[in-house]
């Protein structure tokens, strides 16, 4: 049955479909009970879950980060909520020395199957401190899952799916995607975990992306198409694990490849992918693979300038003529 629904309520369903299944899943962090979440994703769970299972904290992400881990450790299922993917630096030490490690310490006898909710992004002016994209962070640390919904759909299914993992999950939401809304059917069938989804399907080029630019990426390939130009998009939907047979069967059928991010292009997560489509489909690329990612400057609060430091459909879709000329 399909429904109108936002990226907002579809990570609510998913919360509160979760935490019905499975009493021991439970959600901590800054102001997700009484006040509902910053981005308002919580709101109404306290109500109906209660403040044993929808916990409020102090401003303190190592507890936050902390707690979630010694709970995943004791058999529970917590969901720690970061009010912005900026701070995830304040936690590091829990995150990275040892959630991503405590299964490889104890030699498989033990994981810490949480997940970290967090939101990054452009999009709301709300400056250098609280507009980063730093999934490169994650994705650089092995034993962390990182999971980057673009769509309402994936929004639901893959936050229901982070939490039947066994290892940490790190689930970034995009900020300027919460109110974006669709018509979806939760009940169809989608992509296992660690697959890619095609989101459309050409001839001249591929693009791959994750994330809002999939968003971005559909509307310049909308514009291209007028032009004769046909291209593929690939949404990633989980960098870890990184589907990288879909990307690779389509940038051997169509010999050209950009990698599109919002993140910081220096060694960021579009030159990890644009080296690695170089290495194992360079038999088969027409041109050098394309990056297209985020200027390599603190965000500004002025919104022209935060609008031109990361990708549009306008840079796609000019890249992408450039890349086919």
């Amino acid at each position: 049955m399909t429904e109108t629904l936002t990226y907002r309520d579809a990570i609510r369903r998913a919360l509160a479909d979760a935490m019905r299944a499975d009493p021991d899943v439970f959600v901590i962090g800054e102001e997700v009970g009484r006040y509902g979440g910053a981005y308002a994703v919580t709101t109404g769970l306290l109500e109906e879950f209660g403040p044993e299972r929808m916990i409020d904290t102090p401003i303190s992400e190592q507890g936050i980060v902390g707690t979630a881990v010694g709970a995943a450790m004791a058999g529970m299922r917590p969901v720690a909520e970061l009010m912005y993917v900026d701070f995830i630096g304040v936690s590091m030490d829990q995150l990275c020395n040892q959630a991503a490690k405590i299964r490889y310490m104890f030699g498989g006898q033990i994981g810490v199957p949480m997940v970290l909710r967090t939101q990054g992004g452009t999009g709301r002016s709300a400056g250098a401190q609280h507009s980063q994209s730093l999934e490169a962070y994650v994705m650089h640390m092995p034993g962390l899952r990182l999971a980057m919904p673009a769509t309402v759909a994936d929004a639901y299914h893959l936050l229901r799916q982070s939490l039947r993992q066994p290892d940490p999950v790190v689930f970034i939401e995009h900020k300027s995607l919460y109110a974006h809304a669709e018509e979806v059917d939760l009940s169809a069938p989608v992509p296992d975990w660690g697959r890619a989804a095609i989101r459309r399907q050409g001839r001249d080029l591929v693009i791959v992306t994750y994330s809002r630019q999939v968003l971005y990426a559909l509307e310049a390939a909308e514009t291209l198409a007028a032009e004769g130009i046909e291209a593929t998009v690939i949404d990633l939907r989980t960098l870890n694990p990184l589907d990288f047979a879909t990307i690779g069967a389509e940038v051997e059928r169509t010999g050209r490849a950009m990698v599109v991010s919002e993140g910081p292009l220096t060694a960021g997560v579009a030159a990890e992918l644009a080296a690695r489509i170089s290495e194992e489909c360079f038999d088969y690329l027409e041109n050098p693979v394309l990056r297209i990612a985020g200027e390599d400057v603190p965000i500004s609060v002025s919104t022209a300038l935060e609008t031109a430091s990361v990708p549009g459909p306008e840079l796609i879709a000019d890249a992408a003529r450039r890349l086919v000329a």
